[in-house]
């Protein structure tokens, strides 16, 4: 159902991207699934589009950051279904941390994580209520204007 939730607003879910360091990209610990950061790396790629490089607002614009917040979500989704197999084994999304690259004056972080947020629960209904944590970094991998991760919960088995 999530997919085709998802298919309905014109998204799939990619294979899932390779770490760009020496990291695990998801790990499962009973019941929690921890995401790490995602940057919006499209198909696979190792390099960004050269739209969503830079800082927000100067080099991105809010709208173009949003934008790479939601690539950021579909990323970690992709790491939790070559996880668990499918998606609808999620009980709920817990947590986002979302890192917005931007210079010391810019304070509209929420503005930009909002865009990760609001597709969550475009996505899951309640289940994509979650905490949120919204940041702002001097830079992040790969000149990425956006980088997301997420805890969530999977359903007990029965």
């Amino acid at each position: 159902m999530i997919e085709e939730k998802l298919a309905s607003l014109g998204f799939s879910i990619p294979q899932a991207p390779r770490p760009v360091g020496s990291y695990v990209p998801v790990i499962r610990s009973g019941r929690l699934i921890f995401v790490s950061g995602q940057i919006p790396l499209i198909e696979n790629s190792i390099t960004l589009p050269e739209k969503y490089i830079g800082k927000i607002p100067d080099t991105v614009s809010i709208e173009l950051g949003k934008e790479a917040a939601k690539i950021c979500v579909i990323n970690c989704l992709s790491h939790i279904k070559s996880l668990l197999g499918d998606l609808d084994l999620l009980e709920r999304v817990i947590k986002l941390t979302g890192y917005v690259n931007c210079g010391p004056d810019f304070t509209e972080h929420p503005k930009i994580i909002n865009g990760a947020s609001d597709f969550l629960l475009e996505i899951f209904g309640e289940k994509g209520k979650h905490t949120r944590v919204a940041i702002g970094a001097i830079s992040l991998p790969l000149g990425s204007a956006v980088e997301i991760d997420f805890l969530c919960e999977v359903k007990s088995e029965k």
